[in-house]
């Protein structure tokens, strides 16, 4: 199963090896990290007991966005209530969805730091939160508990067998094509006057959770973009003396523009 485990933070070296365990035990061997405190080190080996080999292929990023860029589905971990409300599901029906999923490309689940978890940041990269239904007196679990739940369910989605039939033709945006669309509509909304530069938070992550409920394909992303270079101010201005459709979209795609951070 093409399903990644991608920790956040992790702050203590033995959870990692402890969470390399905890996925070979249930058949999966793909493991990222993002910029973790201590890695390699001789208590995630330890603690690993016999799935070293996990950690050895281990990847490290330094971003959340980096380790998941080609994934084309993204399920984050946390019990943190959150302001503006994620689309929420079950560990069983995260695990069938990431199953199913999987048939088209990469798909991931994200794990936080063990104190705090996942920011908004890391959850405006996620598909949907997965919530464990834990005794509300006591929902705190240990990092490699929690990542041991999910892929239990992920390996009965698999023992299942069958893959959900799915009537899409082309596959989900992936985490970095999002990424790309989402800066190139808060400059374009930024430059209209739409969207106040000074603020552009709160109206931002709505934006990010009212897209990521809809799921666009890559298709309808290059579309969403070929409509928003239309309409760029800088982009009309240098095409001013060929305003066809190919000259407006042709280059005007950003690769890259930077976010700024949002409250926690």
């Amino acid at each position: 199963m093409k399903v990644r485990i991608v920790l956040v933070g992790t702050t203590h070296p033995g959870n990692i090896g402890a969470v390399a365990r905890a996925m070979k035990n249930m058949g999966l061997r793909e493991l990222r990290l993002v910029s973790p405190r201590y890695f390699p080190h001789e208590e995630a080996t330890a603690r690993a007991s016999g799935a070293e080999d996990v950690l050895e292929a281990a990847g490290v990023f330094d971003t959340l966005a980096e380790a998941t860029a080609d994934c084309h589905y993204v399920a984050g971990a946390s019990a943190r209530p959150r302001t503006i409300g994620w689309p929420t599901i079950t560990p069983r029906a995260c695990a069938a969805r990431l199953h199913d999923e999987s048939a088209q490309g990469d798909v991931a689940a994200v794990f936080g730091p063990e104190k705090s978890g996942l920011t908004n940041e890391h959850l405006e990269l996620c598909h949907t939160l997965v919530t464990i239904p834990a005794d509300p007196d006591f929902s705190s679990l240990n990092l490699a508990m929690a990542v041991q739940v999910l892929c239990y369910e992920l390996r009965v989605a698999a023992m299942n067998g069958k893959v959900a039939e799915s009537n899409r033709e082309v596959p989900l945006a992936s985490v970095e094509e999002l990424e790309h669309f989402y800066s190139h509509l808060e400059q374009v909304i930024t430059a209209s006057g739409f969207l106040d530069a000074e603020n552009p938070r709160y109206l931002m992550r709505r934006l990010r959770r009212l897209f990521l409920r809809a799921e666009p394909d890559r298709n309808e992303i290059n579309i969403l973009r070929g409509i928003l270079a239309s309409l760029d101010p800088e982009v009309r201005r240098r095409s001013s003396g060929d305003d066809s459709p190919a000259k407006r979209t042709s280059g005007a795609v950003p690769e890259s523009s930077e976010v700024n951070p949002d409250e926690r």
